[in-house]
């Protein structure tokens, strides 16, 4: 089975970045837009395109009976849900299945088994996959005090229906308990529509390590290594890498093994991502599984040639993936960093407005997602992301030089963006070192408002910068040895002159 033509429901860069795929694959695509999106990119791409209400996501984009009535009406005989919006709502995949549509992701049941926090740390500690010690089941605030007491702080309190950092509280001291539970209760239920929650110990200086997982329809089922997605603000993620700094092949065989056993499960079919916590001892634990493509998932497909998105459709239409573990190989590296409307100067305030002047980066080892374009206008009523710059190279030395030169070259006025935090993570030297965990802004950064250099830290920060000026020299030393080798007196020079022009260096 092939599909001819495919809805997409959502807007934005991932609307458009599969739409693109979509054509590659000589599939026609059927966007649908709010009545403040008739003029968005993603619209202008479709072959076709179809009003879904009001702004409101809540009277557009996640009303079901409006997407499926287009569905039918267009004649799409599948429909791919991006990331948000009803990408992992499992209602809607069962809607979708019984109007004979087909859903580009997991079942309902699966996503429901997956979706809630307390049923997937169930399931996994069946399946063998490493859990964060814990509660795996929902807690009244008299049993969770209870729990909390008895094994002793810090603990986090989390949502059972929780997603993107929404109804979480950390529990340094018992004094906070009842707070951290009443907070992460009125926010679950005000986020998700169900107040459940659960106790996890806290891990210390934890990292946050995904693992991209790829299963079709006839047992075959993968992994495409990791991505270190650490680097957070306020429990979201805002620049992500891959591969993840200091993972061992061993260990991430084991974490991809861990992944793989995890989709298996549950019989898994698509692309979903497995998350862990790694601790400071390098032991790892399973934090949930998202039942979809992830806004991080370029940066995969930029250090191993995979596209996700093909893939995703591929299987959805019944195809084998194509491809074995051992076929799986990860070249170089890459940074992917997320630009939002948003004022840094201002705590990060939303900058919704016109978008004057945009110009994006570009150049060899850039790649950019966007769904804006000069004249677009950023409104209030959706996720402010204005694109995602990706940057790749052949180590992670590259990956950051380029990122530095593309940040510096994206232009976009008419509104605020967070290129200067972006531009300022990377400066900063414990980023370019590579020994962070997710409290890097808070501790490093002041919550991202901070400068890269740190006055009252000056030895440790002269320590790395000396470190990191001694293995770039040692590396360049052992470049010229081998270009003397292998080519005589100019090779260096010649050596010196591709360099520099792959890096834009000569004028």
């Amino acid at each position: 089975m092939s599909f001819q033509k495919i809805l997409i429901a959502n807007r934005g860069e991932i609307a458009v970045r599969t739409t693109r795929a979509c054509h590659e694959m000589g599939i026609r695509v059927v966007a649908v837009y709010s009545d403040v999106d008739r003029d968005a990119l993603h619209v202008r791409y479709a072959d076709e395109a179809y009003p879904c209400g009001p702004p409101p996501a809540a009277e557009s984009y996640l009303v079901m009976d409006r997407i499926l009535e287009i569905a039918k009406k267009s004649g799409a005989e599948a429909i791919h849900p991006g990331y948000g919006f009803l990408a992992e709502n499992g209602e809607f995949a069962d809607r979708c299945a019984a109007e004979g549509i087909t859903f580009i992701g997991p079942t309902g049941a699966v996503m429901r088994q997956m979706g809630d926090k307390v049923t997937a740390r169930q399931t996994m500690e069946k399946a063998g996959v490493p859990i964060v010690p814990g509660t795996t089941e929902r807690l009244s605030d008299e049993a969770a005090t209870r729990w909390i007491q008895d094994v002793g702080p810090p603990v986090m309190v989390k949502a059972s229906a929780g997603g993107g950092g929404k109804g979480m509280r950390l529990v340094r001291e018992e004094k906070e308990i009842a707070q951290a539970l009443a907070r992460a209760r009125s926010e679950a239920k005000a986020s998700f529509g169900d107040d459940s929650l659960y106790v996890e110990k806290f891990i210390e200086e934890p990292r946050h390590i995904e693992i991209q997982v790829l299963a079709d329809g006839h047992g075959g089922a993968i992994h495409l290594g990791e991505r270190e997605c650490s680097i957070q603000r306020r429990h979201q993620k805002v620049i992500e890498e891959a591969p993840a700094n200091g993972i061992t092949p061993k260990v991430r065989a084991r974490m991809g093994e861990a992944a793989v056993a995890a989709a298996n499960a549950v019989g898994y079919q698509g692309a979903g991502t497995c998350e862990f916590l790694m601790g400071a001892d390098g032991k790892f634990y399973f934090l949930e599984m998202n039942t979809r493509v992830q806004v991080e998932h370029a940066i995969t497909e930029a250090v191993t040639g995979i596209d996700i998105v093909k893939a995703m459709i591929r299987v959805a239409a019944g195809e084998p993936l194509g491809i074995e573990q051992d076929e799986v190989r990860i070249s170089g590296h890459a940074i992917e960093a997320r630009i939002y409307a948003e004022d840094p100067e201002k705590g990060f305030l939303p900058s919704p407005g016109d978008i004057a002047v945009y110009r994006p980066a570009g150049g060899i080892g850039v790649r950019v997602d966007s769904g804006v374009y000069q004249g677009a206008r950023v409104t209030p009523h959706y996720d402010p992301m204005v694109a995602k710059l990706i940057t790749w190279g052949a180590d992670r030395g590259e990956a950051i030089d380029r990122m530095k030169r593309a940040l510096g070259e994206f232009v976009v006025q008419g509104i605020k963006t967070s290129i200067p935090f972006h531009q300022k993570v990377m400066r900063h030297p414990v980023f370019l070192a590579g020994h962070y965990d997710t409290g890097f802004v808070d501790e490093h950064m002041a919550g991202g408002m901070g400068e890269p250099e740190e006055p009252g830290d000056q030895r440790r920060v002269a320590l790395m910068m000396a470190a990191i000026a001694a293995y770039r020299r040692d590396k360049a030393q052992a470049e010229r040895v081998r270009s003397l080798v292998s080519g005589g007196d100019a090779a260096p020079w010649r050596s010196f002159g591709r360099r520099s022009q792959m890096r834009g260096n000569l004028r």
